[in-house]
């Protein structure tokens, strides 16, 4: 019998846990802070320092949307990823990153329209998709990118 742990950080606290991947539907918790690992929420990744820990130290795929306030597209599109993360989630982490807020974010990754979704494994991007989507179309992209 496997096994085997993977780490996952925690969108509450931004701690690294270690959770055997059997126990990832069984709705683990924080060691740290206590608070649910998996919320069926996206999380918000406006600083820089949360985000680099997300992207590198979670041993599950991420998928951001780079989204910004005064974008139509983008607050149409936030319900339909509110609701894939609760589809893909716990074998994907939703996030979100406000543009506005984390300008370094964006240009970093040289975001050039919005919304856009990219989609990171171990710590690098392996997959982009600009525009809006609707939740199953969002997650049958994030699935079929995930290798």
């Amino acid at each position: 019998m496997s096994t085997e742990s993977l780490h996952i950080v925690c969108p509450h606290c931004h701690t690294t846990n270690r959770i055997a991947s059997a126990d990832l539907s069984a709705a683990p918790d924080c060691g740290k802070c206590h608070q649910p690992l998996f919320t069926g929420h996206p999380v918000a990744l406006d600083d820089e320092t949360a985000f680099e820990k997300h992207i590198a130290r979670s041993q599950v795929p991420v998928l951001v949307d780079f989204w910004a306030p005064w974008c139509g597209p983008c607050r149409a599109m936030a319900p339909a990823f509110e609701q894939a993360a609760q589809q893909l989630e716990p074998g994907m982490r939703l996030a979100k990153v406000n543009t506005e807020a984390a300008q370094s974010l964006a240009a970093r990754f040289n975001i050039r329209s919005i919304p856009t979704l990219a989609l990171f494994v171990n710590g690098r991007e392996v997959a982009r998709q600009p525009g809006a989507m609707g939740a199953a179309d969002i997650v049958r992209w994030a699935r079929s990118q995930r290798g």
